[in-house]
């Protein structure tokens, strides 16, 4: 029989944003219900959504007290709306799950049984990609998953955060569970910024954490819709925001007095991804650039301090058209980067479920 808490406060509190996901959301919520550790509270924040999403919350509540709906009288955005669930959280434990996906029954038992081995103030776990195409259809799914570890001191806690990033698991908050009270002591909130919220807060969050377990299976689902992501919509200032998120990470490897060479080559080397999607979104006719125009982008991004910094350690053993990027970047070839971008562009607009295989694979 699993063991509850005797004084009413919960293990774990799920915060849940909901907005525009009447479709999703009561699946989401249902693999809530299905989890085999029972000690949780679930508090969605209906973000004065459009849609049927905070009613169709409100009637699962109604039917089981360890749901809350709290409810923004007008929109405010994703991370508004964690920051309200994280003030009415009670938990020992806090964890952001997003309303269109879903996990595994056994996410939460697995959790706990993490921090029975080793308390720690920061869970992260594997996911599933699973990508479905413009007629929402499903095409295909893609692991990430960490090595197992149990980790009790900065020292190699702090070694392994960029092989996280690096498979793509730190920058995302909904596989990553937190200690309430440490995120409460540094009076962290979400700030509100397009695409990479998440990784500035997992970025402050972790400067100065002593442990942190992971697990090594894929217990979320993270659906990836080409209509609906935001990923896929055009967002104009998408460089300067990647820009920041490498910084962010090389002045906290920086800060651990940890930035190795190894360090900028992984640094390097997710820089130039950005750096490719930069450039075939400044293709896009929502860019509004002219050809010259892109060449003088192209041409700052090459004097700016970060490129000169990290692309001259940028490796890859994977695949050729990275090996292709690097080497262009390096050289400085200004046309056969703008080249390459248009490439991307097309294949991107022809091909979508290709590009995505491709840069899944990563």
């Amino acid at each position: 029989m699993m063991e509850t808490n005797t004084k009413n406060i919960p293990f774990f509190s799920i915060v849940m944003p909901a907005y525009g996901v009447e479709k999703y959301i009561e699946r989401a919520i249902k693999s809530i219900l299905e989890q085999t550790f029972s000690d949780w509270e679930l508090i969605v924040v209906d973000d004065c959504t459009p849609d049927k999403s905070g009613d169709i919350a409100a009637s699962i509540a109604e039917s089981d007290p360890r749901i809350c709906v709290v409810r923004h009288e007008e929109n405010r955005g994703l991370s508004a709306a964690r920051n309200t669930g994280m003030r009415a959280a009670s938990g020992k434990y806090i964890w952001f799950m997003d309303s269109d996906d879903y996990v595994e029954r056994e996410l939460l038992h697995r959790a706990h049984q993490s921090v029975v081995k080793n308390p720690a103030q920061l869970i992260v776990f594997g996911l599933s990609e699973e990508y479905f195409d413009k007629n929402g259809a499903f095409s295909y799914s893609h692991e990430v998953k960490p090595e197992e570890g149990y980790f009790s001191d900065k020292e190699n806690l702090r070694k392994e955060i960029i092989y996280l990033e690096q498979a793509t698991l730190y920058g995302y908050a909904w596989n990553k569970i937190y200690d309430l009270e440490y995120l409460r002591s540094l009076n962290l909130k979400y700030e509100k910024v397009t695409l990479i919220e998440d990784i500035v807060f997992n970025v402050k969050f972790c400067m100065d954490i002593e442990s942190m377990n992971l697990i090594p299976d894929a217990l979320y689902h993270y659906q990836k819709r080409l209509n609906d992501s935001l990923t896929n919509k055009f967002v104009p200032d998408y460089y300067a925001l990647h820009k920041r998120r490498i910084e962010m990470i090389y002045e906290q490897y920086r800060y651990w007095d940890l930035c190795t060479d190894e360090v900028k080559e992984i640094l390097g080397s997710l820089y130039v991804r950005y750096i490719l999607s930069a450039l075939q979104r400044n293709c896009d006719k929502r860019a509004r650039m002219t050809h010259a125009e892109r060449y003088r982008w192209c041409r700052g991004v090459f004097g700016q301090e970060l490129f000169n910094t990290l692309i001259p350690f940028a490796r890859t053993s994977g695949s050729r058209s990275l090996k292709l990027a690097i080497m262009l970047l390096r050289a400085k070839s200004t046309m056969w980067c703008l080249a390459m971008g248009r490439m991307i562009y097309t294949v991107r607009g022809r091909l979508p479920m290709l590009y995505t295989k491709v840069k899944s694979g990563r």
